[in-house]
């Protein structure tokens, strides 16, 4: 039998999409689940019954945190003292880390591992894939990871651990801690989920003057799909002058000149803090 994992916040949204792939594994799974919904969803979906804290980490190899950052550092602090030298602890994503928020632990294992998502520009064959726009389920996705302490022999557990719980994977990066940051809550977060945003309000803006709400969208989706086709070399091109001259106008009536200053390590840890 392959190592004994304790999934916590087994089931979270999260946590489920989780148990659902470990089922799928050799590994042994303990399930902790302290929401009475949650402990029923994991019977219910995946015939899955929750066991007790000191069951759960009873002679346990990889403890996988999946529960809000929140209370990553809370959660820790407590199983810490249970925990015996060489235990892997996971976490899903790199601020409570990067933050600071786990124990004290020289003899622990800490290891981050975090999605990619599947990306916009794929070769999914399904119909199940196409609409798998988180993965872990139909469509193939991208993993990165991170062996945050513990000796170099771990990374390839963490690493299988990541691959089966986000499974089907298209590839697998090694990262440090301050690069995952970087990556989130920096550009997936503060950049690309802001300007996606914006662009979300200006559509809006283009309906409020006249413009009929589909046409709007079909428009924007239509160019989003070949723009970004065209600047991230899915495609050979160019833009054309007029286009290219639009950029040049909007760049700074858009954005300020020092905005790519929220990639800094104070600016990243700063952001880090207003959510953990």
């Amino acid at each position: 039998m392959k190592e004994k994992i304790a999934l916590f916040g087994a089931g979270g949204k999260m946590g489920v999409r989780l148990a659902k792939n470990l089922k799928k594994s050799d590994y042994r799974v303990a399930h902790v689940e302290v929401s009475q919904a949650g402990q029923q969803r994991l019977k219910e979906e995946l015939g899955v019954e929750c066991v007790s804290i000191d069951a759960a980490l009873d002679n346990v190899d990889v403890v996988i945190l999946a529960v809000p950052d929140t209370l990553i550092g809370k959660i820790a602090a407590e199983i810490s003292p249970k925990l015996r030298a060489g235990v892997m602890v996971m976490t899903l994503d790199a601020a409570a880390p990067f933050a600071g928020h786990l124990p004290d632990r020289p003899d622990l294992v800490y290891f981050v591992a975090h999605p990619c998502h599947p990306p916009i520009f794929n070769d999914e064959t399904t119909q199940e894939g196409r609409r798998d726009f988180f993965g872990g389920g139909a469509a193939r996705q991208s993993i990165t990871s991170a062996l945050m302490q513990g000796p170099e022999s771990a990374f390839d557990l963490g690493e299988d651990v990541a691959k089966v719980i986000y499974q089907p994977i298209l590839r697998s990066y090694r990262l440090t801690v301050d690069q995952m940051a970087i990556l989130e809550p920096g550009l997936s977060e503060t950049v690309c989920a802001t300007l996606l945003y914006a662009m979300k309000q200006a559509m809006d803006e283009t309906v409020r003057r006249g413009v009929p709400e589909e046409a709007a969208r079909d428009f924007l989706l239509g160019h989003m799909n070949i723009l970004g086709a065209v600047i991230f070399k899915e495609i050979p091109g160019a833009f054309s002058d007029a286009c290219n001259k639009a950029i040049q106008n909007g760049l700074p009536r858009l954005l300020r000149d020092d905005w790519l200053n929220v990639f800094d390590h104070d600016e990243i840890a700063e952001s880090i803090r207003r959510i953990t």
